[in-house]
């Protein structure tokens, strides 16, 4: 079973690229904070072909450093009004 970017997980996959863009510009988090959001991405998608149904369970994996992401560059929720 291969990964796909469909639907959700391309937005989540977006999002995660734009905040890691995000907080380089702004830099809103540390250089080493970013490298490890990076080296988490990565160990994540070189694990894909080593962990049964990879695939699948990559994008809630993205999804949760997007979460942890919002949280460490706008230090806690966004406010929604």
């Amino acid at each position: 079973m291969g990964f796909r970017l469909v639907g959700a997980s391309a937005i989540g996959h977006i999002i995660f690229w734009l905040l890691m863009f995000w907080a380089w510009m702004t830099d809103s988090i540390s250089v080493n904070a970013r490298r490890v959001f990076l080296v988490l991405w990565l160990a994540g998608w070189l694990a894909l072909k080593f962990v049964p149904y990879g695939g699948a369970w990559f994008a809630p994996f993205v999804a949760v450093l997007d979460i942890v992401l919002v949280l460490k560059i706008f230090n806690g929720d966004i406010r929604l009004r």
